[in-house]
């Protein structure tokens, strides 16, 4: 559901912060997590029992935990859309001192392409289809209907803000949200040299002779490594796919090693992680381009 909130929770009047805790009951119930910025532009500091992650953290951070604490802990990650904890006496004392309000785009289905200068916003121009834009203080804010990974300085003053990120509320801006495109997939997945599966990485060809991936045994454990690092994947698995599809091809796209039968091992695993046919082949594709393939 995009952010377009309009109504008020009886009782907000007489919260220390009236302007900030309507608007995030406004956006809770618009479906949208949020969660009070302190002055700076930043989330408030975990409390004592959760202070360097004593607590295991809340569920759905990078290390998943059983955190039920009441005070707004881990950044994004104590984002809402229970207006009774965002209304909580144990709310209160943020809300007193809190300087903006921020929402977490991710749990809300939605991606923020964040643009900080005009030099990005003319790059969004002609790259990336219209959609809501929402005025920032440098620059602007691009929101796309669905979720993926977040990802700094993809490009020169261009961060995308989506699952595991906050982002601050600026308003309900212009324009109709549309569809996350795929050059924004791409750019949310870090370079894959970082996270390429071992088993499945060889040195390059020096040029002629026999090619060694023909070795059925050798080419076969690497699908099937590839197939288990698509299996295990526990978050981001479009991200995991694409890297996992790139480290294939940057093996054996170009020596005819793979066959259809080889692609569609790939494409079973990742479809069984709820990938759709067509981010399959989006992925493939994607990836194809990336080596000039």
């Amino acid at each position: 559901m995009t952010p377009d909130c309009k109504t008020r929770r009886p009782g907000a009047a007489n919260h220390p912060d009236v302007s900030h805790l309507r608007t995030a009951l406004d956006l809770a119930a618009a479906g949208v997590p949020s969660l009070p910025l302190r002055q700076g532009k930043v989330p408030f500091g975990n409390c004592r029992t959760c202070a360097d992650n004593a607590c295991g953290g809340r569920p759905n951070m990078k290390t998943p935990g059983p955190c039920f604490c009441a005070h707004p802990c881990h950044g994004w990650a104590a984002a809402t859309t229970d207006p009774d904890v965002i209304n909580s006496p144990t709310w209160a004392r943020a809300w007193r001192e809190a300087g903006a309000v921020a929402y977490h785009p991710g749990g809300a289905g939605l991606t923020v392409v964040d643009l900080d200068n005009v030099e990005a916003i003319a790059w969004a121009r002609k790259s990336l289809p219209a959609t809501r834009t929402v005025r920032t203080t440098r620059g602007e804010h691009w929101l796309y209907q669905g979720a993926v990974q977040s990802a700094n300085a993809v490009r020169p003053g261009v961060d995308i803000k989506s699952t595991m990120a906050y982002a601050r509320w600026l308003g309900t801006g212009t324009g109709t949200v549309t569809a996350l495109p795929d050059v924004v997939r791409a750019l949310a997945v870090k370079e894959p040299a970082a996270v390429r599966p071992a088993a499945i990485t060889v040195p390059a060809l020096a040029g002629g002779g026999e090619c060694p991936h023909r070795t059925r045994t050798y080419l076969d454990r690497g699908i099937a490594m590839a197939e288990q690092r698509i299996t295990a994947a526990s978050g981001g698995v479009h991200a995991t796919v694409y890297r996992t599809f790139l480290a294939v091809l940057s093996t054996h796209g170009r020596c005819g090693c793979l066959t259809e039968a080889h692609t569609a091992r790939l494409f079973t695993a990742a479809q069984a992680k709820g990938e759709s046919p067509r981010h399959c082949t989006d992925a493939w594709t994607n990836a194809r381009t990336r080596l000039g393939l």
